[in-house]
């Protein structure tokens, strides 16, 4: 999990929200501000996502996880949110199959995301 010093508060979200760029992938979207003394993201996972908030908590819990190990590999300077889509609860969520592992499709997008994050600062 993600520490809580390296997530966003209410105040840091509306900042984003309103003056953030924007990037989106198939099933995420993430917006962003440059700056800050390290890196701070928050999830949002929409109850039009997943009605139940077990299914929204647990989308969640693994993208702080993939957010975590990304950061001690990359570290960089920047506030964001990450927004989840309608399509997410099924590409993300689930177990893990021959063919289907939903932890790995959650890391390749963030990953892909924070990778154009860092091109465009």
């Amino acid at each position: 999990m993600l520490p809580k010093t390296h997530r966003t508060d209410k105040k840091t979200l509306e900042r984003i929200f309103k003056g953030g760029r924007f990037i989106k992938s198939q099933n995420l979207s993430f917006r962003f501000l440059p700056g800050g003394q390290n890196f701070m993201a928050s999830l949002v996972v929409p109850k039009s996502v997943a009605k139940s908030s077990v299914a929204r908590n647990r989308l969640r819990r693994r993208g702080y996880a993939v957010l975590e190990k990304y950061l001690k590999q990359h570290p960089i300077k920047l506030l964001g949110v990450f927004v989840f889509g309608r399509g997410s609860q099924e590409f993300f969520s689930g177990r893990k199959k021959a063919g289907y592992d939903p932890v790995d499709n959650m890391t390749r997008e963030i990953t892909a995301l924070l990778s154009k994050a860092e091109k465009l600062l």
